[in-house]
């Protein structure tokens, strides 16, 4: 299953998924944002039916309000499925991903970005290459209103940080960035691993262990439906752990505990 707006880079996602012989449904998630939206549709199943591939069209509601972006971003996740292609790019890894993460104080797994693999298959791609590719093929390419609107930080990011950067560095940023990103990626992994081999719930191993393996530990063990704790949270149950304080206050009326020399998460 392939995510496909109609935008340059999804459609030469599936263009080369097509083309490397695999078998593919374009999926377009309408959020009915703005005006003219569903007709969209119809250009992602011209595209779909001239390469062959098998079509499906999906309609959501997102209300207005703030975080709209992070809650059609959720709708239309929920609606593809985890697995589901995406078509972003080298590109929206610099722009929208490393410097958004580092604007949000983001550590090594924030730098660390998307991951490369089946779900983005394009990530190595720059978006001249796709559009490219699209103006190759004939394409008629949907174009995003929203990904022009300076209100959203990507897009200050995207049209006028980057370019600055370049300036300033005399060279294409964008693809350094990438390159940062995929190095983080692969640090992220090696400390993952090795933090997963701690006993979160025994306080003194917990306690003992290397400060940033341990943080990550106890950010895997309190992370909630995708949502990590904070750092603030983090730091309060390893003085749990020390043995500082016997227990700490987690977000939504989570509670962790020292009992014995173990760690108990209680919930509400």
């Amino acid at each position: 299953m392939a995510g496909v707006s109609g935008g340059a880079d999804s459609l030469a996602m599936l263009a080369l998924a097509i083309d490397a012989g695999v078998v593919v449904t374009a999926v377009h998630v309408d959020h009915g944002l703005r005006e003219g939206s569903a007709d969209e549709a119809d250009v992602v199943r011209d595209v779909a039916r001239r390469l062959g591939a098998a079509f499906r069209s999906e309609r959501v509601h997102v209300g207005a309000g703030p975080n709209l972006e992070a809650r059609a971003r959720a709708a239309r996740r929920a609606v593809l499925g985890p697995d589901a292609m995406t078509g972003h790019t080298a590109d929206d890894q610099a722009a929208e991903t490393v410097l958004l993460n580092l604007l949000r104080g983001a550590g090594v797994d924030g730098l660390g970005a998307m991951r490369a693999g089946p779900a983005k298959p394009i990530l190595a791609l720059r978006r001249a290459e796709t559009r490219a590719l699209c103006v190759e093929r004939g394409f008629t390419v949907v174009a995003d209103p929203s990904n022009d609107d300076l209100a959203l930080r990507r897009n200050r990011i995207r049209h006028e940080v980057l370019p600055l950067l370049d300036a300033v560095a005399e060279r294409d940023v964008a693809a350094l960035l990438a390159r940062t990103a995929s190095l983080a990626a692969d640090d992220d992994a090696l400390l993952d691993a090795m933090a997963a081999t701690i006993d979160v719930n025994d306080a003194r191993a917990l306690a003992a262990a290397p400060p940033p393996l341990a943080r990550r530990a106890v950010r895997a063990w309190l992370t909630c439906d995708g949502h990590p704790p904070d750092a603030a949270a983090v730091e309060r149950v390893l003085a749990v752990a020390r043995g500082d304080t016997v227990a700490c206050e987690i977000a939504s009326g989570r509670r962790v505990r020292r009992t014995q020399q173990r760690l108990v998460l209680c919930t509400p």
